[in-house]
């Protein structure tokens, strides 16, 4: 069996000027003694325009932090949003690719869509239209 966290970075109202940051400080923090206790993994979701339910519009860019600051804790995308309206697939495998070298070959990928009218919209993407390309 194996264990990890999953993160969404859920923050709840009221806020304050120092909220955000606290949170993912708490989370960095976590998964450092997440790595040094032997949890197998961390995973990271990506969402948009969902103000108390997820602050985790780059996902990346905290994986890669929690790169920094662990050994051996496996780091996965669960998910990235992968319409092309949300994210280009070419840097979609570029930021996953530079995420693994950094993390010297410990990142999971998990791909997926948004059912979200919140997400779509905010993005002026048609829930019908959200796999054509808008190149």
């Amino acid at each position: 069996m194996k264990f990890g966290l999953f993160y969404e970075h859920q923050l709840p109202r009221p806020w304050d000027e120092d909220s955000e940051e606290q949170l993912l400080d708490n989370a960095l923090e976590q998964c450092e003694l997440a790595d040094r206790l032997g949890i197998d993994y961390v995973w990271e979701v990506e969402h948009h325009f969902l103000e108390e339910y997820s602050h985790s519009s780059a996902p990346e860019i905290f994986l890669a932090a929690v790169a920094a600051r662990t050994q051996r804790i496996r780091l996965g995308h669960g998910i990235v949003q992968t319409p092309p309206p949300f994210n280009h697939p070419a840097r979609v495998a570029e930021r996953i690719a530079t995420l693994d070298l950094v993390s010297h070959g410990r990142v999971e990928f998990g791909s997926g869509e948004s059912s979200s009218e919140a997400e779509l919209g905010g993005f002026l993407i048609d829930p019908p239209e959200k796999w054509r390309c808008a190149v």
